[in-house]
């Protein structure tokens, strides 16, 4: 089957100016134009869009959406939908974990009761390492990064929320092409790694070959980052060694 651009924003909720967009930057090919210049999208394309909605809806940025596309289109696309899938479902359960604390809160107060102080703050994301980082770091430096956090423009902020989803991308990419870690494409993937990390705190060069290995050592990391892909892991700690014995030293 094929449907039109028309079609195909009526049924996803894109514009079509955002169709058009997607196809002017490579993100999104129609399967046709048609000589009066309409754009015909097929179910490989229906599916490439959802991907794309999923992955905007995890905050990532059209830069790195496009990078993970190219990566993914080697892979099985029932892999890639049931990584997408299980992540949405953590998400489900815990946003239906929240919306339950919120609505007996709400029962507490208009009954005038208390809440159990223990429930209220069910289904609340905390940083899982935090605790460490003010024992390791102490208390001003973590609430210096906060500080930092605070004072984020917007562009900052999605940069922080999209920048390593974007630099893993791009280095599996040229991992699977065989590129060695000190290769200019590489280091320059990793000196945007390094201000991204740059929003939170600003590490020397002991302190980046810290993360880096850190990054290998902690299972919490390698599981983060690689996603089941432990030398990708490995690449990025090389790069991260690389960058810092010669732009940090």
């Amino acid at each position: 089957m094929t449907w039109s651009i028309t079609e195909v924003a009526r049924m996803s909720g894109v514009t079509s100016r955002t169709l058009r967009h997607y196809h002017a930057i490579g993100l999104l090919e129609p399967a046709y134009v048609d000589a009066s210049g309409r754009r015909h999208y097929q179910r490989e394309q229906l599916l490439r869009l959802q991907q794309i909605l999923l992955l905007r809806e995890l905050g990532v940025g059209l830069p790195a959406i496009a990078e993970i596309l190219e990566r993914d289109s080697r892979s099985d696309t029932v892999a890639v939908l049931r990584r997408h899938h299980r992540w949405l479902c953590q998400e489900a359960e815990r946003l239906r974990t929240l919306a339950t604390t919120v609505e007996r809160t709400i029962a507490h107060l208009e009954r005038g009761g208390d809440m159990p102080a223990d429930a209220m703050f069910d289904g609340f994301h905390h940083n899982p390492y935090e605790a460490e980082a003010r024992q390791r770091w102490g208390d001003d430096a973590v609430d210096a990064s906060y500080e930092r956090m605070r004072r984020w423009t917007p562009e900052e902020a999605e940069t922080a929320r999209t920048g390593y989803s974007r630099v893993s991308a791009g280095l599996a990419s040229l991992r699977a092409e065989g590129v060695p870690v000190d290769d200019e494409r590489v280091q320059d993937l990793i000196d945007f790694h390094y201000q991204v990390t740059c929003l939170f705190w600003t590490p020397d060069a002991d302190a980046y070959r810290g993360l880096a290995q850190a990054y290998v050592d902690d299972e919490r990391f390698r599981r983060n980052i690689g996603q089941g892909d432990d030398e990708l892991v490995t690449y990025l700690r090389d790069g991260m060694l690389v960058y810092a014995d010669t732009r940090l030293s």
